[in-house]
C-alpha cells in the first residue's frame, strides 16, 4: 500500500510542478503571436507515437503574447481504430529573434486497440521560425509523461522532434 501512496504523491507532484511552470507569471519577450491562429499537426500523445499511429490535427491560438492553447484531434477508423482528444497549454519563457522558448502542459484522452486511457505531459520546448517566413513554426520538446493506455500507468521521459510535437501554419 505504501508504494501506491508514494506513486500517487509523485504523480500529483509532477502535475503540480508542470502546472506551476506553465502558469507562472514570468515575463516574456517572445515572437508576438497574439491573436494568431495556427493550424498544423501534433503526434505527441502515446497512441500516436506507437507503430501505425496517426497524427492529430492541431489548432493553436495565442491568447496573449506569452500564453497559448492548442486543441488536438486524431482519428482513425477501421479495425485498428484510434482516437485522441487533447489539449495543450504553452507559456513562453524566453525570447530569441526566430525562436520561442516555452514550457507546456498537455492532457489527452486516448483510445487504441480497444483500450482507453489518458496521457499527461509536461516539459519545455522551442518553436522555431525560418527567417523571413513568420507564418510557419516547427517545435522540439522534452519533458516527461504519465500514460495508462497500456492498462497500467507508465511514467517516462519525453523527447519530441518537430515530426511529433508539430508544425504549424499561422494565419
Amino acid at each position: 500500500m505504501k508504494s501506491r501512496t508514494s506513486f500517487t504523491f509523485m504523480k500529483s507532484s509532477v502535475v503540480g510542478v508542470c502546472l506551476g511552470l506553465v502558469l507562472s507569471p514570468l515575463s516574456a519577450s517572445a515572437r508576438d503571436l497574439q491573436g494568431r491562429l495556427g493550424l498544423g499537426y501534433n503526434a505527441q500523445f502515446a497512441n500516436q507515437r506507437s507503430a501505425g499511429g496517426v497524427p492529430g490535427v492541431g489548432i493553436k491560438y495565442a491568447m496573449t503574447k506569452d500564453l497559448a492553447l492548442e486543441g488536438v484531434i486524431g482519428v482513425e477508423s477501421g479495425s485498428n481504430s484510434q482516437t485522441t482528444f487533447g489539449a495543450k497549454v504553452f507559456k513562453n519563457i524566453f525570447y530569441e529573434n526566430n525562436l520561442n522558448f516555452y514550457s507546456f502542459f498537455a492532457l489527452g484522452a486516448l483510445k487504441a486497440s480497444g483500450k482507453t486511457g489518458y496521457d499527461l505531459q509536461g516539459g519545455f520546448g522551442v518553436e522555431f521560425f525560418i527567417p523571413g517566413i513568420d507564418s510557419v513554426g516547427a517545435s522540439f520538446e522534452f519533458g516527461g509523461e504519465a500514460t495508462n493506455i497500456s492498462g497500467s500507468t507508465v511514467i517516462r521521459t519525453l523527447g519530441l522532434t518537430f515530426l511529433q510535437s508539430g508544425m504549424r501554419f499561422y494565419f
